[in-house]
């Protein structure tokens, strides 16, 4: 066996590599029609109980697939949409209310952020980017744990709902899980719907 190789956060590091390389294949080859259909998906899956509901958003950077369609549909179903926001490096982030045409200002990590003005606001349903997932529901993030903090927060003060959303080949056959490390509720990607144990397909 290679030096480092049984080493879990070795392991990790490697597989975030290949899975930047499949995201960004998947990204040039389908972008726009991605993240229509993952908007499409997202609203047949929750737009019936959506009104005064809080969704909780990002906005995509890089090869991510693009969230802004599924944040214009669901602000016009009556739901109230949110972006986080960074408070410091080992704290939870801090979601605030932003609407389609609210400004954003540029943050650490090239992530952009509602003004500071923007009231904070607690999510009913977190959309959360990710690297990788498996059919577990477990995820493989950038490494810097702020949505593992923040969902472990949000669940600790009551029920939320935890949704990843990416492309079909960012998933994985297992993700190796650690202390601290938060399970997602279910993925979205553009072709599919999984919930923990269970697909559902629609291509």
């Amino acid at each position: 066996m290679a030096a480092g190789q049984d080493n879990p956060f070795h392991a990790k590091s490697a597989l975030r590599t290949k899975l930047r390389t499949r995201r960004a294949r998947a990204s040039a080859a389908r972008a726009a029609e991605a993240g229509a259909a993952l908007a499409t998906r997202f609203i047949d899956r929750f737009g019936a109980g959506m009104d005064g509901k809080v969704v909780a958003a990002y906005w995509p950077m890089r090869d991510e697939i693009d969230v802004r369609p599924l944040v214009g549909l669901v602000s016009s179903r009556s739901a109230i949409c949110a972006l986080p926001v960074m408070s410091g490096k080992a704290d939870p982030l801090i979601f605030r209310r932003w609407r389609p045409g609210d400004e954003l200002v540029d943050a650490s990590f090239g992530v952009k952020e509602p003004l500071a003005s923007a009231p904070p606001i607690a999510p009913d349903i977190v959309i959360v980017p990710l690297l990788g997932f498996d059919a577990a529901g477990n995820r493989l993030g950038y490494g810097g744990g702020y949505y593992d903090r923040t969902l472990a927060s949000l669940r600790a003060a009551g029920r939320v709902l935890a949704v990843g959303v990416g492309y079909d080949e960012q998933e994985t056959d297992r993700i190796l899980v650690h202390a601290g490390d938060m399970p997602l509720d279910m993925i979205l990607t553009d072709r599919r719907t999984i919930v923990t144990g269970k697909t559902e397909r629609t291509d």
